[in-house]
């Protein structure tokens, strides 16, 4: 009796090439992310975290502390002469809308403020850091009217 080879492949071979495809696809889409973007976030995470360890200095000492956004960057006004904080965004200008300054002390809890920060000349959307004045700085995406 003749044996009959079959050309094909099987379906464990087609499943394997389909999963290879799929997680190269997904690598090359993490590798292509806009750089804009990720500076943003970035900034934005960075920004969190000073204006909350601001908050806590503020707390800590029964001082008023501010921060004012400023046209080269940005600068904490209250702190004590032995606290330093960056005034300087990482890389690039980063625009901050509305230019108001945001009130973090002495008291626990701060009005409700927010920031939205954008990048010039990218094409990433703006993100917003608020607060609700009890719990900290958060960062959500701003939706874009077209």
């Amino acid at each position: 009796m003749a044996r009959i080879k079959s050309a094909g492949f099987t379906l464990l071979e087609l499943l394997v090439v389909i999963s290879i495809m799929a997680l190269a696809t997904a690598g090359v889409s993490l590798a292509i992310r806009d750089s804009g973007e990720q500076q943003l976030e970035r900034e934005a995470q960075r920004l969190a975290t000073l204006l909350e360890s601001a908050r806590a200095q503020a707390r800590t000492n029964g001082a008023l502390v501010v921060w004012r956004p400023m046209p080269q960057g940005f600068r904490f006004e209250g702190l004590p002469a032995n606290v330093q904080m960056p005034t300087q965004w990482l890389k690039t200008a980063v625009q901050i809308q509305p230019s108001t300054p945001v009130v973090l002390g002495p008291e626990p809890l701060i009005p409700r403020q927010s920031i939205t920060l954008s990048l010039p000349g990218s094409n990433s959307a703006p993100l917003q850091l608020s607060t609700d004045g009890l719990r900290p700085f958060s960062i959500q995406n701003v939706q874009v009217a077209q």
